[in-house]
């Protein structure tokens, strides 16, 4: 009956004109397409993200982020009787109040040497949160990059990220030693130890020379932070390879 009438039943499988399938083409366009992606990530540029580098390069953002936290915390307050004060409430009940056991010429020794111990931390702390910033741009910008598909239209770039992820990670090396090498000099200094000693005549066992858990998480994630510097140069090097066989082939990448 359809073909009495002259209707035309479309072949299985034909999209085109004429019953014939378009090559490459799905239910829903051709693939690496936005408009035929299911998902925000089956995008063409999107579905960088899914792939290993993209993930090591995220990792490196997030412990560059956390380095800059951990170490914003010896450069925020200058610690002990004065800033522990200014945190009112119960915390100035406690420890900067009534109850403190410093008045008089106790409570002046107390604020200067929490004001010069302060001084002796600030330079490795505003180093270490300029380079967790630093870090964590860099990453992003990575990204970035990857993203725009810029190795894929420039494959030296991939050289370049190798080569910068390299530097990145050996640098971080003696950066790490010159955290903790500046740190223990400043707790082994006299400041440090006078100013122990004055918490301790009053009964604070809180403010030794010690180092403090932030300082101790922000030196373990720049260790971590080397290797997934290291993996991502190595990625780099796989990627480049992977690019320039495919470039050489007429096969179209959607993931690089």
């Amino acid at each position: 009956m359809a073909e009495r009438s002259g209707a035309r039943v479309p072949r299985a499988g034909g999209s085109g004109a004429g019953g014939r399938a378009v090559p490459g083409a799905g239910p829903q366009g051709p693939p690496g397409s936005c408009a035929a992606a299911p998902g925000p990530l089956e995008c063409r540029r999107c579905r960088y993200l899914c792939t290993a580098r993209a993930c090591c390069q995220g990792v490196g953002a997030l412990l560059a982020a956390l380095v800059l936290v951990c170490s914003s915390v010896s450069y925020g307050s200058t610690g002990g009787y004065t800033g522990v004060a200014s945190l009112g409430g119960i915390y100035y009940y406690q420890y900067g109040g009534a109850y403190s056991g410093f008045s008089g010429a106790d409570g002046e020794k107390a604020q200067q040497l929490d004001q010069r111990f302060h001084l002796l931390k600030l330079p490795i702390a505003r180093a270490a949160m300029a380079m967790g910033g630093s870090l964590m741009v860099f990453s992003c910008l990575l990204i970035l990059f990857g993203v725009l598909q810029l190795p894929w239209h420039f494959p030296a770039w991939l050289l370049l990220e190798c080569t910068l992820d390299a530097v990145v990670a050996i640098g971080l090396v003696p950066a790490l030693y010159y955290f903790f090498h500046h740190l223990l000099e400043v707790y082994n200094s006299s400041v440090c130890k006078e100013r122990e000693q004055l918490y301790q005549s009053k009964g604070y066992q809180g403010f030794r020379c010690s180092l403090h858990g932030a300082e101790i998480a922000a030196g373990l994630l720049g260790c971590i932070a080397v290797m997934a510097y290291l993996l991502s140069a190595g990625l780099a090097v796989k990627g480049y390879r992977t690019v320039c066989k495919l470039k050489q082939k007429p096969v179209q990448v959607y993931e690089l």
